[in-house]
């Protein structure tokens, strides 16, 4: 990753160093603050002599010199196109460092107008540190201190009508998802609990109720939604007097989505909906004995979330593209999607962490938003991927967690390369996640030795995992020490004792039960068939595109050439050649032949017509890492004696003899 996050934590460590250790470093160094070496050339200015030249920046000027701190907690900032380093002070124009990612000095913006400085995107969800919600004066003209200014902005848009399905709790079942082609491919409302197989605390409990249970004690995330930042200090005793508060009595509005119950008194309160728990991949695939107080896992499951009128969260999607039961106990929500299309994922992947998400709504940079008011005893499933913010009309509390499942792992990845592109930190990232992948993969890749059969969807997202798991294995065998040891480190041992075989034999064993054939270790093949995603059946048809095909070998399907071009040419040649007694020494002298031998040319020997065609075709098709070419050449020559009997050549037939020279 390149920008000022990439080497944030080396740059802030070596800034703790001494004084005499930070000078051996610059010199050894060339990417360090004062290398001549790594600079633009730039010279310093004159300044103190009371300064060595490693302590001024080329933008150092006398007056600045003179405040410069003698100890290493003066900041310094690296142009990322000439890597020279400059003192923040003089060049930040009042500006806070932290909030750089992309940072070019003078000389280089000037040189070209695309070298910009962005800042870091804002952390996920609670996270973000700055006001970047100008857009609700922009467009509802509410002032930032009215208490009613989401509403506002909400009155002043136009939502799509909510048509999404509402079902039964006992229809949410894993047959849904098996014979529905489009079962968790979008939001589904279930009004009533019965039937779900879910356990919720009494709807009489209170947030007071839960600081007593969790302890009054208890740190606790706060948000200050007017800057959608974390507030410190906090505990759920605080929390609880400020929720108890009367709404017209409360200074500012403030939210808690983040808090985690696993393990805990009120966590045994609460158990997920059935069909949650059968396809959770923490829940199938973790092992029990990696769970608990000495083994980090996941803990996404089981949240509490308490919010007071007026809260809001913004435009996000959640950790892995992850998806999420979400059950009201007390009050209401609105919802607002936005669906996980490219287009709509590409507008929030620009959208997010960038400076037009202080002046943008998100809504305007897609084509459709829908609209979900929830009430007490809702429960909603939010399938993965989907893009959504929330509002809270009165006072709420809700239970709800994250799960990752195997019927839109492609998706779930997208979603994780979104958070990597924009630069998500890793605390608001679904934790562990590249452990679990290889905890499912090895579980999968013994139930396809085993012969199991799986939903064509459930394939689909395995092969998808498979290629994911490929990519960390080349990571580590060809990616630099610090991503090997990283990649690495995810692997769990316990389970997966060689994982470069556990990936690459996962993906051959999903692309036979998918139909597919494979070039080795490339990316690029083809598919045989394609997904069947409306399908009940299991059994596997041979594509029609192949029915015409004559194999030797069962099943064989040759490879597709996007592109073929054939030339042929035609000719003919009289040549002499020497008397030959016996055909089969001049067979033998034919196989031996690369081209035409020079003895062919004699004069008192036989008459000889040669017919000559050659045809040379030329194939490619694209691969994953650019596109295979095969130049394929067929040079077949027909020789006619003209006179037998003066050849002396005895053919089986009596007639003239002919044979046919392949190279």
């Amino acid at each position: 990753m390149s920008g000022w996050s990439a080497f944030e934590t080396t740059f802030r460590r070596d800034l703790s160093m001494t004084r005499s250790t930070r000078r051996t470093t610059r010199n050894s160094a060339s990417e360090l603050p004062g290398s001549g070496a790594a600079g633009s050339g730039s010279p310093a200015a004159e300044t103190d002599h009371a300064y060595s030249q490693e302590d001024l920046c080329p933008s150092c000027s006398v007056s600045l010199t003179r405040d410069l701190k003698d100890d290493d907690s003066e900041s310094w900032v690296r142009c990322d196109f000439c890597k020279t380093w400059y003192h923040w002070r003089c060049v930040g124009e009042n500006g806070q460092l932290e909030t750089i990612d992309k940072w070019f000095c003078g000389p280089c913006r000037a040189a070209d107008c695309r070298r910009v400085i962005t800042l870091k995107p804002p952390m996920r969800k609670s996270s973000r540190n700055r006001p970047v919600h100008d857009y609700v004066n922009l467009h509802s003209g509410a002032n930032s201190s009215d208490p009613r200014r989401w509403s506002l902005l909400l009155e002043s848009k136009t939502f799509s009508k909510d048509e999404f399905k509402r079902m039964r709790g006992s229809d949410l079942t894993e047959e849904w998802l098996y014979n529905d082609a489009t079962a968790m491919t979008e939001p589904v409302i279930i009004e009533k609990p019965d039937g779900l197989g879910m356990m919720m605390p009494p709807s009489t409990l209170t947030v007071p109720d839960i600081a007593n249970i969790l302890g009054p004690e208890t740190p606790l995330e706060v948000i200050d939604v007017g800057t959608q930042s974390s507030l410190s200090g906090w505990t759920l005793g605080k929390w609880a007097s400020y929720y108890s508060t009367e709404p017209s009595s409360r200074e500012k509005t403030r939210n808690v989505i983040s808090l985690e119950i696993s393990g805990t008194k009120l966590g045994e309160q609460v158990l997920p909906p059935r069909l949650v728990r059968d396809i959770d991949w923490v829940e199938k695939f973790w092992p029990d004995n990696r769970k608990g107080n000495s083994h980090p896992y996941p803990k996404v499951q089981l949240y509490c979330l308490m919010g007071v009128a007026e809260a809001w969260t913004d435009w996000h999607i959640d950790f892995a593209g992850s998806s999420v039961y979400y059950h009201i106990l007390k009050g209401s929500k609105t919802f607002l999607f936005i669906r996980p299309t490219t287009t709509n994922l590409a507008s929030y992947e620009r959208w997010s962490g960038s400076e037009i998400q202080s002046h943008t709504w998100l809504g305007d940079m897609v084509d459709e938003v829908t609209k979900v008011d929830l009430r007490e005893g809702n429960t909603m499933i939010i399938p993965t991927g989907w893009i959504h913010a929330v509002y809270t009309p009165q006072d709420a509390l809700v239970f709800g967690g994250n799960f990752l499942h195997s019927y839109n792992a492609a998706l779930q990845l997208r979603v994780r390369e979104i958070e990597i592109a924009t630069h998500v930190p890793k605390k608001f990232r679904f934790p562990l996640f590249s452990r679990l992948c290889w905890y499912v993969g090895e579980k999968y890749l013994r139930d396809l030795r085993a012969k199991e059969d799986f939903a064509p969807r459930v394939l689909e997202s395995i092969e998808v995992l498979s290629d994911f798991l490929v990519s960390e294995v080349r990571a580590i065998e060809r990616g630099p020490e610090s991503l090997r040891r990283d990649v690495r480190d995810q692997v769990p041992n316990d389970k997966v004792k060689d994982a470069p075989a556990v990936a690459r034999e996962l993906r051959w064993r999903v692309r036979l039960a998918q139909g597919y054939t494979s070039d080795g270790d490339q990316s690029g093949r083809f598919r045989a068939r394609e997904p069947m995603t409306k399908e009940v059946g299991r059994k596997r048809k041979r594509d029609p595109e192949f029915s015409g095909v004559d194999s030797r070998f069962r099943n064989f399907q040759p490879k597709i050439w996007e592109a073929l071009a054939e030339e042929q040419e035609e000719g003919v040649r009289h040549l002499t050649v020497q008397p030959t007694q016996d055909i089969g020494s001049l067979v033998e002298g034919w196989t031996d032949w690369k081209e035409e031998p020079i003895r062919s040319q004699m004069v008192n020997g036989d008459k000889v017509e040669v017919g000559r065609r050659r045809q040379v075709i030329v194939k490619t098709r694209r691969t994953v890492h650019g596109f295979e070419r095969q130049r394929v050449e067929r040079v077949v020559e027909t020789w006619n004696w003209d006179d037998v009997g003066d050849a002396n050549v005895h053919s089986p037939t009596g007639s003239g003899a002919a044979e046919t020279v392949a190279a």
